[in-house]
């Protein structure tokens, strides 16, 4: 109960900072939602768009950093094991979203080479970049731990982070590699079911 009180008071005060989110807005978005920290993003094509967007489906959240040759990749992978073992119909109803965790570097230009090399599928797949600050903020909600390093990368979690349609976190996995957590994936499944209600 205190963590999800914290959890509350934490995103009362995100969203005060960013100043998007009209009092018609927060109060059609849960109190527990990460959408209720409304930062602005912007994907591998430059197009701008608000986090609180991306209400309404389920989605699947990772931070990542383009020049990252070890985990990140491994990350990417373990996000397409998911898409992977959709079925025919459920990956038009998932989302996936990964947040670059250098946004000094991961310009326009990196995230869109990452996208093309990886044959990603943009009516499901966005990269995307924020500001710092805003990247603190949405580690910290998605419950994602990281530190950037002397040599200039970053130490950090591999957390697979679900979002349910209303954007509140239902599920988390660290595990990686091309075949999903079967936990995790009942939770995605579950997830879908019931946004399509």
């Amino acid at each position: 109960m205190k963590r999800r009180t914290l959890f509350l008071i934490f995103v009362a005060l995100a969203c005060a900072c960013t100043g998007t989110l009209t009092a018609a807005d927060l109060r059609a978005i849960p109190g527990d939602s990460v959408y209720r920290f409304d930062a602005t993003l912007s994907d591998q094509s430059g197009t701008e768009f608000h986090l609180g967007e991306r209400r309404g489906r389920p989605l699947l959240v990772a931070m990542f950093y383009t020049s990252c040759r070890y985990v990140c990749p491994l990350i990417i992978d373990s996000v397409k094991g998911v898409e992977h073992a959709l079925n025919e119909t459920e990956p038009a109803h998932l989302r996936f979203l990964l947040i670059s965790l250098d946004p000094a570097r991961d310009d326009t230009a990196a995230l869109k080479s990452v996208f093309d090399k990886r044959k990603l599928d943009a009516a499901h797949w966005t990269l995307a970049r924020t500001s710092e600050s805003n990247v603190r903020t949405l580690a910290a909600l998605l419950g994602v731990r990281y530190r950037a390093l002397a040599d200039g990368e970053f130490n950090h979690t591999s957390a697979l982070v679900l979002l349910d349609r209303e954007g509140r976190r239902i599920a988390s996995s660290e595990a990686l590699g091309a075949t999903p957590d079967p936990k995790f994936m009942a939770a995605v499944r579950n997830a879908l079911e019931i946004s399509t209600k």
